[in-house]
């Protein structure tokens, strides 16, 4: 067939996108009253999910991927496509999947630089026979045929609005001849004003696919369950809703709408080095989100099937198979070649092989609590009705407040990676019960036997908790007394309860103090190993002041605990909590104890910065280092949005992690203050001005230019005068604290 002869219109055909836009939002059609509510009553495909996969030139990565993909338990794939890969090691995977059983989504790219050239005569015609040849060879084993990638991100893609077309036109001529499934015209993200602009423009030239696609990310909003900020910002968002199921069941009414009923998101990824921007515990957040993705998709009722990207890739994979070079384009627009050199399984493999076991082939009930900050979601198969539960990220709440007691004693409770949780079955017997965090967790019932869920289910209040820490979060509560403690199981949980609750702990013995003033603060042996020691903190009084502001505060071993549990989830050293308590009633501000791994730490930099006031540099930390990676560590906090609000010198533990490298760990974590992004340089000042009080001059000159240094900043006068000040206060607190009229109001 000849090549097209029509001459492009840029105009024209921009002008037409636009107006099919223009139209669509006059008549509403960008937004979906209550849309962000999953409905109930469908079924979830046996086959929902998918994963995008390569070939080495290795063949024994054949083997390698097909084993991987049997124990992931998936049943569709998505295999890229490009010249010349029909005779190399693509070509020899294709027919293995095939052979295997999978349904096969062949995606067919054009070379990025021929991209850019399209509707070049010749570069049309290159493409035209491409696609056919690939059809001829390979069409009669492959389920869908998938054209182009990416099209609304043209530094990925190449092509201009003339050139896509152009480009489909071709291949939609050549999947039509041949009688197969087209699918396209891959968007990624949700930007839904290309979905109906090109399907507009598709319509019009009677170019439809069978199935429209859109690599439905949701990975900007970080938590796929809340509201996208990144639309109309953060005030707007509660406004208009658009959580992942909205997206979802908004693409699929504007592909309807267009005459293209079908929905599918052939391709979506959370990659690592994103994650680790801001949080630690990339490869188990990737996990979790996997796992809420997935569900979410599937609760919205709008796709067909919902597919992961590659499954083995460095960066992004479900699989590591190996540091590499990544690729000049993302693999989210063309995943090339496998190259490492052996596989190994991350959580999120092991999490997406737990929802295939658990959630396809099931009829979704719907979501079955309210609010934002807490999802349930039910599920029912043949054989047992299963709820999935999680927490915003952070976020904790108690099973007993979702469910009445006979339905947890009937419970089988799996982890986020399908692992049977050991003693959680008749959790009344037990003094506490498991804790549902951000990591999901599947509750199993026999069929017909679900329960309903209390409609005041909502996380537990004022506390957070780092979810990815060793061990899991499992909450107590009496008509006087509740709290928390953190545990590898429910055994160790319950040897926790008895050596740790309030009625055994006791107070401090003189041997084991630590600290008396306005806190208590000792030791007691760890129950969990006889030769460790556990930190035990109480207050024991507090100022006039105080009396009255902490009444509408969390008692202060909850702010200790969650001050912790903010610097650990964010990848800062503190000593990992072990346990909280207090009393229900709150009358008493006293009554309330945290307790945490004891960390002696070699000094402090309190220590260490009298020294070198005194012009002594102890063994092992000489100042310099200290200086450059004290402004490392607390940039890194800052940066996270940890304002701590009492930085004193002796809450920054120093211990040696090698010769000449300190590593800092802080305590005493009740005041600390969060903002979302980074810390505004008036309030990291005021840390920094607390943490430098018994640093000389030059020595907080030297600290201070690194610190500010990793902000592009330098040290001002104004800066220097507000520490100067910060001097003064402390050195009048000092002397009052001298005088009879002091002594007389402490007592």
């Amino acid at each position: 067939m000849q090549a097209s002869t029509l001459t492009p219109n840029p105009l024209r055909t921009g002008t037409r996108f636009g107006l099919a836009v223009l139209r669509a939002l006059l008549r509403g059609g960008f937004l979906y009253r209550g849309g962000h509510l999953p409905p109930a009553g469908h079924r979830v495909p046996d086959d929902f999910t998918g994963v995008g996969v390569a070939a080495a030139t290795d063949p024994a990565h054949d083997d390698l991927q097909l084993e991987h993909l049997a124990r992931l338990g998936v049943r569709r794939v998505r295999i890229d496509l490009t010249y010349g890969d029909a005779d190399g090691p693509a070509g020899r995977l294709f027919p293995k999947l095939a052979a295997a059983g999978y349904r096969i989504t062949l995606h067919l790219l054009q070379p990025f630089d021929e991209a850019r050239r399209m509707p070049d005569a010749g570069v049309e015609e290159r493409w035209r026979s491409f696609v056919a040849d690939t059809l001829d060879r390979f069409g009669a084993l492959a389920d869908l045929i998938e054209v182009t990638s990416t099209v609304n991100r043209r530094r990925w893609a190449g092509y201009s609005l003339d050139g896509l077309l152009a480009a489909w036109g071709v291949a939609h001529d050549e999947v039509r001849r041949r009688g197969l499934v087209l699918a396209g015209p891959s968007i990624t993200d949700f930007e839904p004003v290309y979905n109906v602009g090109l399907l507009s423009l598709l319509r019009d030239r009677g170019q439809l696919p069978d199935i429209h696609t859109d690599n439905l990310f949701a990975e900007r909003a970080i938590r796929p369950e809340r509201w996208d900020h990144k639309i109309l910002g953060h005030r707007l968002a509660p406004l208009i809703r658009f959580n992942l199921v909205k997206k979802a069941r908004l693409l699929a009414r504007i592909g309807a709408q267009a005459g293209v009923p079908r929905l599918a998101s052939p391709a979506a990824f959370w990659t690592l080095p994103r994650i680790e921007r801001r949080l630690p515990d990339s490869e188990q957040k990737q996990a979790d989100y996997l796992t809420r993705y997935f569900v979410l998709c599937a609760a919205s009722g709008a796709l067909e099937h919902a597919g992961w990207g590659p499954l083995a890739c460095h960066r992004e994979g479900l699989v590591d198979d190996g540091r590499q070079p990544y690729p000049r384009l993302e693999r989210i627009t063309h995943y090339a070649a496998v190259t490492g050199p052996a596989y190994r399984p991350r959580p999120a493999f092991h999490a997406l092989a737990a929802f295939n076991r658990l959630i396809p082939g099931s009829v979704y009930r719907g979501r079955l609590n309210r609010g934002q900050d807490l999802e349930v979601h039910a599920f029912d198969n043949a054989t047992r009705s299963i709820h999935v539960v999680w927490t915003t990220n952070a976020r904790a709440a108690a099973l007993p407040d979702l469910y009445d007691a006979a339905a947890l004693a009937a419970v089988r409770i799996f982890d986020r990676d399908g692992a049977e949780l050991s003693g959680t079955a008749a959790l009344e017997t037990r003094l506490v019960t498991l804790a549902v965090t951000e990591k999901p967790l599947y509750l199993a019932w026999p069929a017909g036997q679900a329960p309903a869920v209390s409609p005041a289910a909502a996380p537990l209040p004022g506390l957070t908790v780092h979810a990815h820490g060793s061990g899991l979060h499992y909450y107590c509560r009496n008509a006087d007394w509740h709290g928390m403690v953190r545990a590898a199981d429910g055994p160790e949980a319950d040897a926790l309860i008895r050596a740790l609750h309030p009625e055994h702990v006791g107070g401090p013995r003189q041997a084991d103090t630590l600290r008396r003033a306005r806190n208590a603060i000792w030791t007691v042996s760890d129950p969990r190993n006889p030769v460790a020691r556990l930190a035990v903190k109480q207050p024991v009084k507090h100022h006039l002041h105080k009396k009255l502001l902490d009444r509408l505060k969390p008692s202060k071993a909850r702010r200790s605990w969650n001050g912790a549990s903010e610097l650990l989830r964010r990848g800062l050293g503190s000593a990992a909590p072990v346990a909280w308590f207090e009393q229900r009633s709150g009358r008493d501000l006293t009554l309330n104890w945290y307790t945490c791994e004891y960390v002696p730490g070699d000094t402090s930099i309190g220590k260490l910065f009298s020294a070198y006031t005194r012009g002594e540099e102890p063994a092992g930390f000489p100042a310099q280092t200290v200086y450059a990676r004290l402004a490392d560590f607390l940039l890194r906090m800052h940066g996270r949005g940890i304002f701590f609000r009492d930085l004193s010198g002796g809450n920054i533990l120093v211990s040696a992690a090698a010769p000449g490298e300190p590593d800092f760990a802080l305590i005493d974590t009740a005041r600390i203050r969060l903002y979302p992004q980074g810390v505004p340089l008036r309030q990291r000042l005021s840390d920094l001005a607390r943490a430098c009080h018994k640093l000389h001059p030059e020595g907080r000159e030297a600290f201070m230019a690194l610190y500010l240094q990793g902000l592009g900043r330098r040290f001002t006068p104004l800066q220097r005068a507000s520490f100067a000040l910060y001097d003064l206060k402390a050195a009048l607190k000092r002397r009052l604290r001298k005088t009879a009229l002091y002594r007389k109001l402490k007592r």
